[in-house]
């Protein structure tokens, strides 16, 4: 309700300048769903809000609600992901994984699920002994199940004979909780099937064109 201040944990999607001084931010939040706010000043040197409003920030916002939009008024950062400003693979998934999420999530929905997901996601790319386009496959697949449109079980592709890792590995991600998703890794060979069998799904059910995968998979 207008007037009113509420505290939102979130993860920064997108941040883009407007005016001078301020930026407008998309946060994907537990509470709401997807919401857009401004951050007046943002853009000015030792505001306190410069550093908290960068895509992968992740933490929580105290949100003004005026008549027709939210301002962000405080941030209480509980991470920065910032390896990822300075390493261009991983940054090229993580925005992946952030373009994407934009896509797929609303406002007033309910998004715990889905901003966990983008959480731990991030989480893996700095994770050494996971491939990152495991990583990659992983968080694809899981957000189609989030959304409602991926097949829910493996009966689809039994005329495929998969190799048994494949199919394990699809029905896990299936069925497991955001926090075990990334507690395995697979063969070269594996991965590349699953890699395929995720990559047709994609094609298949989410009908936008991503610039970020078009950078991803140009540049790596």
């Amino acid at each position: 309700m207008s007037g009113q201040s509420c505290t939102v944990t979130g993860i920064v999607l997108s941040a883009m300048p407007v005016g001078e001084y301020d930026k407008l931010v998309v946060l994907l939040t537990k509470e709401y769903g997807k919401i857009r706010a401004f951050a007046r000043g943002a853009r000015r040197l030792n505001n306190p809000l410069m550093a908290a409003v960068n895509p992968f920030v992740f933490g929580q916002f105290q949100l003004y609600e005026g008549r027709t939009s939210y301002t962000i008024s405080q941030a209480s950062v509980q991470n920065y992901f910032s390896e990822l400003l300075t390493d261009f693979e991983g940054s090229c998934y993580g925005q992946y994984f952030l373009e994407f999420a934009d896509y797929y999530t609303r406002e007033n929905a309910d998004c715990m699920d889905y901003m966990k997901l983008v959480y731990q996601s991030l989480r893996a790319l700095l994770i050494p002994a996971i491939p990152r386009k495991l990583v990659r496959y992983i968080y694809e697949l899981k957000a189609m199940v989030y959304s409602g449109e991926c097949p829910q079980d493996w009966e689809q592709f039994e005329s495929w004979n998969a190799d048994t890792s494949t199919r394990y590995a699809f029905q896990f991600v299936i069925a497991s909780p955001v926090e075990k998703l990334y507690t395995f890794t697979l063969s070269e060979e594996v991965c590349e099937e699953f890699g395929r069998i995720v990559t047709y799904l994609r094609r298949h059910y989410v009908e936008h064109p991503f610039k970020s995968l078009e950078i991803l998979e140009t540049c790596l």
